[in-house]
């Protein structure tokens, strides 16, 4: 029997329960987890804006899970082009894809060369972009707020 290699990517920015669950359920269905942690200058020009937390920050905290054998910086913008440097037999990727024009795309790219697309439940009430908007909210809030040293 081989061993099953499989491939989770995110940002993995504000780590969250969802993004612990995505892993913690790649690898119940493989043998080997390789966690891809997309790269800041991939993550600016897929959503416009870089990370709160810096690349090297966010591998050194996928590394220390438990259920993560191997974290990379993913740098290529082709998922098939990482496959072909990190050879992986199970491509992991939340719900909100399923069926829609990219993760159509996605299945058929993988199925070319033997990759099985999995696709496990997005944690709706927790993401990172909730969060993000959160601080931002916060942060704008005691912005407008007058400095303690200006009161009476």
């Amino acid at each position: 029997m081989s061993t099953r290699v499989g491939y989770a990517a995110g940002a993995f920015d504000l780590f969250h329960v969802g993004h612990l669950n995505l892993l913690r359920h790649a690898k119940s269905h493989c043998d080997f987890l390789i966690a891809g942690v997309v790269s800041d200058d991939l993550l600016i020009a897929a959503k416009g804006r870089p990370p709160v937390i810096p690349l090297a920050e966010r591998l050194e905290i996928v590394r220390s899970i438990r259920c993560v054998d191997e974290a990379i910086a993913e740098v290529l913008p082709s998922k098939l082009d990482t496959w072909e440097q990190n050879h992986f037999d199970i491509f992991f990727k939340g719900d909100d894809w399923r069926g829609t024009p990219k993760g159509l795309a996605l299945e058929r790219a993988f199925g070319a060369v033997g990759v099985e697309v999995i696709y496990f439940p997005y944690t709706v009430h927790t993401s990172s972009t909730i969060l993000r908007r959160t601080i931002e909210t916060i942060n704008a809030a005691t912005a407008s707020r007058p400095a303690l040293a200006s009161l009476p």
